[in-house]
């Protein structure tokens, strides 16, 4: 699995208007799968994210998605947490959440959470589910509207927020405090480290595609 994520993320981390990465810059092999050096496996150039970042994220995330999971969210909580490893990625090197990634992650939850709800014989909490998902991107969508975000955090939190309604209005309350915090957190330590250095503080860029995605995490697992 770690291959593909890593693959995923090589081919998608690059800047709004240019192709999609599908093969290395230098030797143009295919970067469908990489190793966990993140280097080319013809010419060895580096290609994607550093070496083994991906792999020790996809396994803190597993371990946290076996510790949350229940019987009947853990397909869901397991496609939410791989795509959410290679979002975290992209949007952390490029500033962006592309809609090829953002897309399918409320589809595939949308599916897995009605054949949940489906087999525990409660379909009504997909109603909770919807609500949460349209207040979450509403939420999400104004900031993006004010230039405040990029247009990709608002489907993201409109996937996330379909999750979080699974467990719960509190859950996702709790998910949405968490995001904040972990972001405002992030955002404070950056400004110290270039003050630190003597570097203007304006102008300081938080990708929030990875916050929302721990924020919903830490809200599961401390549900």
């Amino acid at each position: 699995m770690a291959p593909l994520l890593r693959g995923l993320v090589a081919r998608f981390a690059v800047p709004e208007g240019e192709a999609w990465c599908r093969a290395c810059p230098s030797c143009a092999a295919p970067t469908r799968l990489l190793p966990p050096t993140g280097r080319c496996p013809r010419c060895r150039e580096r290609v994607g994210a550093g070496a083994w970042t991906v792999e020790a994220a996809a396994a803190a995330v597993a371990v946290a998605v076996v510790l949350a999971a229940d019987g009947s969210s853990a397909a869901a909580l397991a496609w939410a947490a791989g795509l959410g490893v290679v979002l975290a990625f992209v949007d952390g090197r490029v500033r962006r959440l592309p809609y090829r990634l953002t897309l399918p992650l409320a589809a595939g939850l949308a599916v897995l959470l009605a054949a949940s709800a489906v087999a525990e014989g409660r379909p009504g909490v997909l109603v909770r589910c919807l609500l949460v998902a349209l207040a979450a991107g509403a939420l999400f969508e104004l900031p993006v509207w004010l230039g405040l975000m990029g247009p990709g955090d608002s489907p993201l939190a409109f996937a996330l927020g379909g999750l979080l309604g699974w467990y719960g209005w509190g859950v996702a309350f709790s998910g949405l405090f968490f995001t904040v915090l972990l972001a405002g957190l992030w955002a404070v330590l950056r400004a110290v480290a270039a003050l630190a250095r003597r570097r203007p503080v304006r102008g300081l860029e938080v990708p929030v595609g990875p916050f929302l995605l721990l924020g919903t995490l830490s809200a599961v697992l401390v549900r």
